[in-house]
């Protein structure tokens, strides 16, 4: 439980700091909107992510892993399909945003994953 909770700080920290930076370099209150609600998006699908890989672990961490690899890509494509023209954001900063903060977050997993 404590690798859990180190990987959720690190991956709120991490995605918090992206979308701040994001937010600064790109201005606009569509963007804004659109990259923090996947900033927020990120970090509800890592922790099962997460979690998919941690138990999977002692037996097979590659099934793990491309599990939480298809959960990822499943939470993408539905928020891209449902998310955005639900909560009204714009389709480019939402599921760009959303794909890199995935992918530094899911580069960041395996640290957690050490014995």
């Amino acid at each position: 439980m404590k690798r859990f909770g180190g990987f959720i700080a690190v991956t709120i920290a991490v995605v918090c700091l992206g979308a701040w930076i994001i937010t600064l370099a790109v201005p606009g209150q569509d963007v804004s909107r659109s990259v923090w609600a996947s900033a927020i998006t990120v970090v509800i699908v890592q922790a099962p992510a997460f979690l998919v890989v941690r138990m999977m672990q002692p037996t097979n961490v590659m099934a793990g892993v491309g599990l939480g690899m298809m959960l990822r890509v499943i939470a993408l494509v539905a928020f891209g399909f449902f998310g955005v023209k639900a909560l009204g954001l714009s389709m480019e900063p939402a599921l760009l945003s959303m794909a890199g903060f995935f992918f530094v977050t899911t580069v960041i997993e395996p640290v957690f994953l050490k014995p």
